[in-house]
């Protein structure tokens, strides 16, 4: 990763869809920010197409206004339910949200929103590395809002949450997805704490519909090392609940002195073997690597001990 001063930040923001963004902001008298997965990717060296701004005050005006200012080759999408809209331009693409604090039920993933603070929004974010913000508004352009140290995390390769991990988990277990597929794609090390509560909340996870949940698995399965998101799947206790025919591979048993291997382990073995194969990142990937996940997944039940000749194993037809 890479350090940047605010002045250097206001030189890499220096392209005309942030100067527009601004200009409306400044119009309204609204304090915006970028915020989350572009600040990260600065720091990263990574490139990054989607822009998600935060408005302190109504995102949907600052959208409203940036579409009129574009004129009619941009096109606006408003989601008044969510309180975000869309402004698409070119090959552009920014999303709108007024900061806002939430509250959560324990048996849902969606929250009661309120207006709030920059701060409010803030800690609201699922990982401190998201949590950063930098300022659009012209007097501060280019200015770094990072409370919860987020860069001293991305020097580290660490993954935490901004507040305790346990209420950002319980609050939308959607996260602890997350959390797993970050630390897999950028080689991340969970931290402790956030780890323990992984660990400690994995029940959560069944309020997430599959959907959701397999977005994220795909997310993990085309990362470049997909094996590190299912040990931490595994160890967390998430795997259990999700695919538990998977988890269940992780046992060794031995009779008279001799033992099968770990299937769980030489699965994550097969499946890095097609990740690193010479073939491009395509969906066929995808399918290649859930193939090699799956391929041994009935061995836990197949499995059996036959006296004078080992450890077998025998198709069984459903």
């Amino acid at each position: 990763m890479k350090l940047y001063s605010d002045e250097a930040l206001a030189k890499i923001l220096d392209k005309e869809i942030f100067h527009q963004i601004s200009a409306v902001a400044d119009g309204l008298g609204l304090e915006c920010y970028v915020v989350g997965g572009y600040v990260r990717d600065i720091f990263l060296e990574r490139p990054s197409d989607d822009i998600d701004v935060v408005v302190v005050g109504s995102g949907i005006e600052v959208a409203k206004g940036l579409k009129q200012l574009l004129g009619r080759k941009a096109h606006l999408s408003v989601f008044k339910n969510f309180g975000t809209a869309q402004v698409k331009y070119g090959q552009q693409e920014v999303e709108f949200v007024g900061a806002r604090r939430e509250s959560y039920s324990h048996d849902s993933r969606k929250p009661v929103v309120e207006d709030g603070t920059l701060e409010d929004d803030q800690n609201r974010r699922d990982f401190t590395i998201n949590a950063m913000a930098i300022c659009l508004n012209k007097e501060r352009f280019g200015q770094l809002v990072d409370p919860f140290n987020g860069i001293a995390d991305l020097e580290d390769g660490i993954i935490a949450t901004p507040l305790d991990p346990s209420i950002t988990f319980s609050d939308d277990p959607l996260r602890m997805m997350r959390c797993i597929r970050f630390a897999t794609q950028l080689n991340f090390e969970i931290e402790e704490e956030t780890f323990t509560a992984l660990q400690r909340m994995a029940d959560r996870i069944e309020i997430v519909s599959g959907e959701r949940i397999e977005v994220e698995l795909n997310k993990i399965m085309m990362a470049p090392h997909p094996s590190i998101g299912f040990e931490y799947l595994q160890r967390s206790g998430l795997l259990q609940i999700i695919l538990p025919e998977l988890a269940a591979l992780d046992i060794v048993e031995k009779r008279d002195g001799r033992a099968h291997k770990n299937n769980f382990y030489h699965t994550l073995e097969v499946v890095e073997n097609v990740a690193h194969s010479p073939q491009p990142a395509t969906d066929n990937q995808l399918w290649l690597r859930w193939g090699a996940l799956l391929h041994d997944i009935g061995k836990t039940r197949s499995k059996r001990w036959e006296p004078g000749t080992g450890w077998t194993s025998t198709t069984i037809i459903l």
